[in-house]
């Protein structure tokens, strides 16, 4: 089968797509001919090893320190069950399904075996599989986030950096518990924010929301520019802030400024597991949560779907189609 695989860290071009045996499931497992994937912030941070300030130790002892340790990226996919081990109950040959693998990687390939109690569900039957693909990576963060941070019905969230595979995630997913929601990017992309959902929007390029006098119960940063010692005056008494993206120093002032005051930084690591995604295909079937696709590419175009993820412009995901 083909997959994409890298053996150096570095640019696009350290991409490579050849052929690798194909997998045959284990009896906890189903093997999946896989439909469509993506290429993530989370791709790009692997391929690079650029990572934010003082996580540099902690990437190479997870990522590898002279060539990667995980030699095929990809954590998201959507496809179709072609075989099932003696021991599967749950799934059956010909069910459609979307899967998160999170840090294990692993989804450039044509099949993909996951154990049936893995991060796996049925796909939404109204979303196609480029859209289900990307259901996952932006969901599950934005939806951890948000409970971590007790999000209740009423409450004012602003979304720095709304327009991003996460950020367009958080907004829908506040909406759909009831807040309401100021979404912040780039000129470009206002009226995309406003057609997920958001309230209000804000052009970072005019106008700074930690100086608008306006404040928020919760803000989620997804771009790593809003740290504590810029956002406390826009945040409420008990305002939250969510650090999905942030240094190691800042994150490290979590527990100092709950202790010293009645806000509270958030700067966790994001957990998922597979009722995540039954939740997230749920909100999709009704209509609540739709992934935003920027652009898609064939399964051969994976570099320069890389390519267009390094500008750092993309809008919600990018999708690489594998099999039709």
């Amino acid at each position: 089968m083909k997959a994409v695989t890298y053996d150096s860290f570095g640019g696009p071009e350290v991409l490579e797509l050849k052929e690798i045996p194909k997998p045959a499931p284990a009896d906890n497992q189903v093997l999946i001919k896989v439909h469509a994937i993506t290429v993530t912030a989370g791709d790009w941070r692997c391929r690079t090893r650029i990572v934010p300030r003082g996580f540099g130790l902690v990437s190479g002892l997870v990522l590898g320190f002279r060539s990667p340790r995980q030699p095929i990226l990809g954590s998201e996919l959507s496809g179709v069950i072609e075989a099932v081990g003696g021991a599967v109950g749950r799934f059956e040959v010909g069910d459609e399904v979307f899967a998160f693998t999170g840090t294990k990687m692993g989804c450039y390939v044509e099949y993909k075996c996951l154990a049936e109690d893995g991060t796996l569900a049925a796909k939404p039957a109204n979303l196609s599989h480029e859209e289900a693909a990307a259901l996952s990576f932006g969901g599950t963060t934005a939806l951890g986030f948000l409970r971590k941070a007790g999000i209740r019905e009423g409450e004012r969230v602003l979304v720095n950096g709304a327009s991003g595979g996460v950020g367009t995630a958080a907004v829908q997913l506040a909406k759909h518990f009831g807040a309401e929601v100021t979404g912040v990017c780039s000129t470009a992309n206002l009226e995309l924010v406003k057609s997920i959902g958001a309230d209000t929007v804000i052009d970072y390029t005019g106008e700074d929301f930690t100086r608008n006098g306006e404040t928020y119960d919760i803000i989620l940063d997804t771009a790593g520019t809003a740290p504590f010692s810029r956002s406390k005056a826009s945040l409420t008494r008990q305002g939250r802030l969510l650090m999905v993206l942030g240094s190691l120093p800042t994150m490290l002032e979590s527990p100092w400024v709950s202790l010293t005051s009645h806000r509270k930084v958030i700067a966790s690591v994001a957990k998922w597991d597979a009722d995540d995604l039954v939740f997230l295909a749920g909100l999709a079937e009704e209509g609540r949560f739709k992934p935003v696709i920027d652009r898609q590419y064939p399964f051969e175009e994976i570099v320069e779907a890389h390519r267009y993820v390094d500008t750092g412009h993309k809008k919600g995901n990018v999708v690489v189609t594998v099999a039709n």
